[in-house]
């Protein structure tokens, strides 16, 4: 199931989680992270039990975005071990994104 990260949970959600954790960077008002929202929910669905997967809006949670470079959305970004460790931008293919987040 898709998660919803935020400034308020964001360390323990993603920086502290025991399995590596896909973000979407995005915002509501976003043409193409809305076309990337059924991938997400998708990806959500299968990798669950290896991978958590979650989305954070930008616009509510700046300073997340600046901490982390998310200049341009939708921004993928996958978190193991509190680190980032890829991160893909703009719209994606679903296979690429499965791709990113099992190479983590």
């Amino acid at each position: 199931m898709e998660k919803t990260f935020t400034s308020a949970n964001f360390n323990e959600e993603v920086l502290q989680a025991d399995k590596p954790v896909l973000v979407d960077f995005y915002a509501d008002w976003c043409g193409p992270c809305k076309m990337m929202a059924p991938v997400v929910d998708q990806l959500a669905a299968e990798l669950d039990g290896v991978a958590y997967v979650g989305k954070l809006n930008v616009d509510e949670n700046d300073d997340i975005a600046m901490k982390y470079s998310v200049m341009t959305i939708p921004t993928l970004m996958v978190f193991k071990n509190g680190a980032p460790a890829g991160k893909l931008i703009g719209v994606q293919p679903k296979d690429a994104v499965a791709k990113l987040v099992r190479e983590a």
